[in-house]
């Protein structure tokens, strides 16, 4: 067991809420089986082997997010049946062990699967080039569980361009197709994920927002300048429509390693946005080596002592691991009659 006794009772009273892991995609690829306790196969945890079960358990995570993806590398068609073979796995793997592992919509779901010791499994989508230009595609993922759809990942698509990759433009917000998919996806209780999508694009998803988007997982430029990382009037207009950010856990990205660059970027978006708008976003098994305290996921509290030991509240703390996020998934209610499939 990692972090002390206090950061223990902390995950026990708010078992936290990460954003954004890509485990299904190696579960799709190699057979990662969610269930079995694992050890990353690279020196320093790099590119995958963070997320399984038991280390969700340990680490005193409630429920992961875990990302869909699908790379249109040379395609762009046949993407929206790989997403929908991840959402098959997850499905699976609930069902081998519904005990452990619960497929989760809502916050009443989330809170159901902690009341019977299980950890709770959200999907989301990384990036709407799935969709293959198409809105009834995301009426499909809506129906499979899909909880939020992430605009852009490293490619242009239908609907936005990206901060970084094939067919930036920095100066293009949202197409015209992209402002249709979040008046679709905000109708369907789908969340807007503004991961990886460009700075126009980001304000323009936001100001058309009527309910709360969210970045699920990033940085924040104002502790960390980087080309993948927002700014503050990102973070205002997120906070202004009631949005969290999920702050990544990827060196790279905050400007160093260890903790202390973890809480100094939530940290800043406190004192941008206000306490209602950090939260966790690892973007384990993404391609990414965290930093080394956050090898996987039953390090997590150890990152707890790191808020408190920096001043931070167990209200504000428990907001970061838990709160913000179940606010999100409360404030995107699904339309009356939808359950999970």
């Amino acid at each position: 067991m990692h972090g002390s006794p206090e950061a223990r009772a902390l995950h026990a009273q708010f078992p936290a809420i990460d954003l954004h892991a890509d485990s299904l995609m190696w579960s799709r690829w190699v057979g990662y089986d969610l269930h079995e306790r694992h050890e990353p196969p690279l020196p320093f945890a790099a590119l995958g082997g963070h997320v399984d079960v038991p280390r969700l358990v340990e680490g005193g995570v409630g429920a992961q997010f875990f990302g869909l993806v699908s790379l249109p590398i040379g395609q762009r068609r046949g993407l929206a049946a790989v997403v929908h073979e991840q959402i098959d796995l997850l499905e699976q793997a609930a069902r081998a062990q519904p005990g452990r592992l619960v497929k989760a919509l809502t916050a009443e779901d989330v809170e159901a699967a902690r009341a019977r010791g299980a950890v709770a499994a959200l999907l989301g989508v990384e990036g709407a080039h799935a969709l293959e230009g198409e809105l009834e595609t995301l009426d499909r993922f809506a129906r499979r569980g899909v909880r939020y759809l992430g605009l852009c990942h490293f490619s242009a698509n239908e609907a936005c361009f990206p901060a970084y990759g094939s067919g930036r433009k920095d100066g293009e917000g949202l197409t015209p197709f992209g402002r249709e998919v979040v008046r679709r996806a905000e109708d369907l209780g789908v969340i807007v994920d503004l991961a990886h999508i460009n700075r126009a694009g980001f304000l323009d998803a936001c100001a058309l927002a009527r309910r709360p988007p969210m970045v699920s997982h990033t940085g924040v430029a104002g502790a960390f300048a980087h080309w993948r990382n927002i700014d503050d009037d990102q973070l205002r207009a997120l906070a202004d429509r009631g949005g969290c950010a999920g702050i990544i856990f990827c060196p790279l990205y905050l400007g160093g390693d260890g903790l202390a660059p973890v809480v100094k970027h939530l940290l800043h978006i406190i004192n941008v946005a206000g306490e209602d708008t950090p939260a966790l976003g690892s973007d384990w098994d993404g391609f990414i080596i965290p930093t080394r305290q956050l090898r996987d996921a039953a390090h997590l509290p150890l990152l707890t002592d790191a808020l408190l030991q920096a001043g931070l509240s167990e209200r504000v703390i428990g907001k970061m691991l838990r709160g913000n996020a179940m606010r999100i998934l409360s404030d995107n209610p699904l339309p009356t009659g939808v359950s999970v499939a």
